[in-house]
């Protein structure tokens, strides 16, 4: 492993050992969530991944450092220093020749975790076609890395901001397995279907080891997987109401004319605005459950490879 790339101590002993390991990504921290909610919801994820039986590796870049696993000071760090910018695949040299600080996206969250041997990745959703793409061109780099990086990402399904049946069109033309956990529907991030069908069901960890171990071993592919894990009933917004807010708060980006990667960032904190709270409640919950899975298929897998 290259110098410009450290895992903790934990984190390598694990990997030597073929044992189960969870990538987390950290722009959820950095961007996604307030302060010190971010660092709580950090703290309690890289737990309900112990708690099943797998170690997390929050990775990020500090100081020019890719960092996979991250310890408690460094996560607080991360948390609220003013310098941390929002970093996808491209910008990890310009982090690490300057000596630089990002909050890693799903895209360049996959890209270490591969460089660092890990297989299986938690988020809270993944990037894809944004809506009006046909004029902006604004396409997810989530959805290049996925079909370029074997590593699974275990997601609530593509961010219900965006256009999902675009995304998943491109997702098939990228030749990404998409699957979804315990569900013949797709779901919506916040809501538990986004009315398509799931391009193919898997019923539980076992069963999602299985098609992890058929694609990169057995078939020698080299290509992401996504994993759509419907957010629990109990903690969904139903579909028809959410969609109305994400309209008005699309509403509102044309307005102020946000543009680039603030777009997902204002978007998230304008629907936690609108709602009085109840989708950052939706997120935090779905990002515990998709930790918990993904920490499931972690442990099927690295059992698989014993």
């Amino acid at each position: 492993m290259s110098g410009a790339v450290r895992p903790t101590a934990e984190v390598a002993d694990a990997l030597a050992a073929g044992g189960a390991v969870v990538a987390l990504e950290s722009t959820i921290i950095s961007h996604g969530m307030p302060y010190p909610t971010n660092v709580e919801m950090a703290t309690e994820v890289e737990g309900i991944v112990r708690a099943q039986g797998a170690v997390p590796a929050t990775i990020a870049v500090l100081a020019g450092v890719c960092h996979v696993g991250l310890e408690a000071a460094q996560l607080e760090q991360l948390a609220t220093a003013p310098e941390v910018h929002k970093a996808t695949s491209r910008d990890l040299p310009w982090l690490v020749a300057t000596g630089r600080s990002g909050a890693t996206t799903v895209a360049a969250t996959m890209r270490l975790a591969a460089h660092a041997g890990i297989a299986v990745f938690a988020t809270g959703g993944i990037g894809g076609v944004h809506r009006g793409a046909a004029q902006t061109m604004d396409v997810s780099a989530d959805l290049t890395e996925l079909s370029t990086t074997p590593v699974a990402v275990v997601s609530a399904g593509i961010k219900s901001i965006l256009d999902i049946g675009l995304s998943l069109e491109r997702l098939e033309t990228l030749g990404v397995p998409v699957l979804v956990n315990g569900s013949d529907d797709f779901p919506a991030f916040y809501s538990r279907r986004s009315g398509f069908p799931a391009p193919r069901r898997a019923d539980g960890a076992d069963e999602l080891a299985a098609i992890l171990d058929a694609t990169w071993n057995g078939l020698g592919l080299r290509v992401g997987i996504s994993i759509a894990n419907p957010i629990p009933a109990s903690d969904e917004i139903p579909a028809d109401e959410i969609d109305a807010v994400i309209a008005a708060a699309l509403a509102d980006l044309d307005a102020r004319r946000v543009v680039g990667r603030e777009v997902t960032p204002f978007l998230l904190s304008t629907l936690v605005e609108r709602t009085g709270g109840r989708s950052l409640t939706a997120n935090l919950a779905l990002v515990r459950h998709n930790a918990a899975v993904a920490a499931d298929v972690a442990v099927a897998y690295a059992k698989l490879r014993a």
